[in-house]
């Protein structure tokens, strides 16, 4: 184990390597620059990314097919792809962090990120399971518990809860999913990059995060809408909108995360 993560008990050290690192304050548009510099790093440096996103379509593909007659397994299913997203990316970060240190750029490079050192990124990405499977679960209890028809499949769901004429239940499922996600989105906005680029452990990671979110409250608002609704549109054509926007969005996501954190130089790079 690296000496870095056994100098001091977990919560002081999280915290110590918190503190280290600066929050900088952006604009409320700062977002949109992320956006284009993300696509201007999948232009430069196109296959890693059309690959990483293509493969992303072809497996929400399959998921579909297999699942679509298990209304739950497919919400599940979907809704771990998406949490998870931020780990599936990781790759591509890395291709973001060498294309700015004018270094060569390749699919190794993006290969190379799966082999870390330690099991930060695993341990993060393990997290982030935990939390899509407890919102699938929770889900599916306020559905079945208000809706007052059994939801079997998605027509069934469109049928009795989106489109019900009666009821708040789809209202209800979409403020409880809001409420779920916030402090997800506040604990993995910038983490995982955080935690490609410097040795910092989990939790300290994740408090960056928060104080990411808490110091830029509504330009952070601004991009989860953006990430949300980008995501959105790429799953509508049949999922194949993922291969551009899944690697678009990794790539501003490093951009968020070099414009957010103000890294000190007792920190170490990964």
């Amino acid at each position: 184990m690296p000496a870095w993560r056994m100098t001091r008990p977990l919560a002081p050290r999280a915290l110590q390597d918190s503190r280290r690192l600066g929050v900088r304050p952006v604009p409320v548009l700062q977002p949109l620059r992320w956006l284009a510099l993300g696509w201007r790093d999948l232009r430069r440096c196109p296959l890693p990314g059309l690959l990483h996103g293509l493969a992303l379509a072809v497996f929400g593909i399959v998921l579909a097919l297999v699942a679509h007659r298990h209304f739950w397994l497919l919400t599940g299913a979907f809704t771990g792809f998406l949490l998870v997203g931020p780990l599936l990316a990781t790759g591509l970060y890395a291709i973001s962090r060498a294309l700015e240190h004018g270094e060569p750029a390749a699919l190794a490079t993006a290969m190379r990120a799966w082999y870390p050192d330690d099991g930060r990124l695993v341990v993060f990405g393990v997290l982030l399971a935990f939390a899509g499977t407890g919102w699938v679960v929770t889900s599916a209890g306020l559905i079945t518990g208000l809706s007052p028809h059994p939801i079997d499949n998605p027509m069934d769901f469109l049928r009795h809860v989106v489109l019900a004429e009666h009821g708040h239940v789809f209202e209800a499922w979409v403020a409880l999913g809001a409420l779920l996600a916030a402090p997800v989105f506040a604990s993995s906005v910038v983490a995982m990059p955080l935690l490609l680029d410097r040795r910092v452990g989990v939790l300290g990671a994740v408090l960056t995060s928060w104080r990411v979110v808490l110091e830029n409250p509504v330009p952070m608002a601004l991009w989860a809408v953006l990430l949300t609704a980008l995501t959105v549109l790429g799953m509508l054509p049949l999922l194949l909108g993922l291969v551009f926007v899944a690697p678009w969005l990794a790539h501003a996501s490093w951009h968020a995360y070099r414009d957010l954190v103000v890294p000190a130089g007792s920190v170490e790079h990964a």
